[in-house]
């Protein structure tokens, strides 16, 4: 008696079993894939903001050094005492900051 088999011969298995592997790491390598792609563009999200951030602080220290250099431009906050030294560590802290600028 000849059996008809319903069932695959072993190399067929191999490689249907193959295929289903192959098929579950594509899935999953997709899925990874763009899992890091969301992440990656949140990151870039956050470093614009900072970057924003950055150029403005930048803005600010610009405007204040400019202000002191006006303010003082006739040396007269330098030749008082007490006024002199706040204005000396305040020129010395602009000065600090002027260090920060975004070129």
């Amino acid at each position: 008696m000849i059996y008809v088999t319903a069932f695959f011969t072993l190399k067929q298995n191999n490689m249907i079993l193959t295929i289903i592997i192959l098929l579950l790491l594509v899935i999953t390598l997709f899925y990874v894939s763009y899992n890091l792609l969301k992440k990656n563009e949140a990151c870039e999200d956050i470093i614009k903001l900072y970057e924003k951030h950055m150029i403005d602080l930048s803005n600010t220290i610009t405007f204040a050094d400019n202000k002191l250099k006006e303010i003082d431009a006739k040396g007269s906050f330098e030749g008082d005492d007490e006024v002199g030294f706040f204005f000396k560590t305040l020129k010395f802290l602009q000065d600090e900051l002027n260090n920060f600028k975004v070129k």
